[in-house]
């Protein structure tokens, strides 16, 4: 297994002088996912967790569906001339009656990291693709316990208090219950490693559950929240108009600029449970003014 970290020498410059000292790096590596011996992506990640992101990745993109459609998770040796495994190489075995997906060159995945894809075509992609539906989820989180979210995922990150260079995801329950946290360089790996371990754990779909993110919330993370049957996501930062469009075609609920007591729900606001009490906030979701940043009566962020 690769090292998440590394030590490096730098110049620390500091008021009143300088010096030189090491300082701790987060570990950022390709790897590259295979589906039975045929290259199909290559990612850049934090080497750790590495099947939980192949497996994660494949759901998000389509491929399969639950963890019955892998047959089987493994590295393959690397480029070193004794075939050392250098663990950047992963392949995965698919089920026979799994679809093989095209690899070429042209092949259709409707991701925006796989394609490049984005508007209308990309929320059908999503809508027609998904096992669950997240719509009906009856999901029901106070918001005393979304303001505990942040904190509690970064409390969880053992890599970040050495880096302080990384992203995490983590899984809650309606109780702010921690279930799973990953960490990387990259906020879509992060998440698609704590899917990944959900599939293979046979989770699938994760009803009634909260995906809590470090960072913003893109197309991206509300697409893997949707294709995993996670009914909530919640970011510390902002969310993209398209991130807010697929959340609310798929009927996710989706929270941004969650720091402290203060948050902003863009959809699904039904799920949010005032302090104390049985009944939703009050008011709902209002029209964008003139700068596009008003949601609920209050400005964003």
């Amino acid at each position: 297994m690769g090292r998440v970290s590394v030590r490096r020498p730098v110049l620390r410059v500091r008021e009143g002088g300088v010096s030189y000292r090491p300082d701790t790096l987060a570990v950022e590596e390709p790897m590259e996912i295979r589906l039975d011996g045929r290259p199909l992506s290559i990612t850049m990640r934090t080497p750790g967790d590495d099947f939980d992101l192949a497996a994660g990745f494949l759901l998000g993109e389509g491929v399969v569906r639950d963890s019955e459609d892998i047959r089987s998770i493994r590295y393959c040796a690397g480029a070193l001339a004794d075939g050392t495994n250098t663990y950047n190489v992963v392949d995965v075995g698919l089920d026979p009656a799994v679809p093989a997906p095209d690899v070429s060159l042209e092949r259709s995945f409707y991701t925006t990291s796989s394609c490049g894809m984005c508007g209308k075509a990309s929320l059908d992609a999503v809508r027609t693709t998904a096992t669950w539906s997240v719509r009906e989820d009856p999901l029901r989180v106070g918001v005393e316990v979304l303001a505990a979210l942040p904190e509690r995922l970064r409390a969880a990150q053992r890599v970040f208090d050495r880096t302080g260079g990384l992203h995490a995801a983590g899984l809650f329950s309606a109780e702010g219950e921690l279930l799973v946290l990953r960490e990387d360089v990259g906020r879509h790996n992060a998440v698609d490693k704590v899917v990944g371990h959900a599939l293979r754990s046979g989770w699938l779909p994760l009803r009634g559950t909260v995906l809590m993110v470090s960072g913003r919330a893109s197309f991206e993370l509300v697409q893997k929240a949707v294709m995993a049957g996670i009914p909530m996501l919640a970011a510390v930062s902002a969310p993209s108009s398209l991130a807010v469009d697929l959340a609310e075609e798929s009927g996710l609920s989706l929270v941004g600029f969650l720091r402290g007591a203060s948050m902003n729900v863009y959809t699904g606001a039904p799920r949010v449970l005032a302090p104390g009490e049985d009944g939703v906030l009050a008011g709902t979701v209002g029209e964008a003014d003139a700068d596009g940043d008003t949601v609920s009566g209050h400005r964003a962020g």
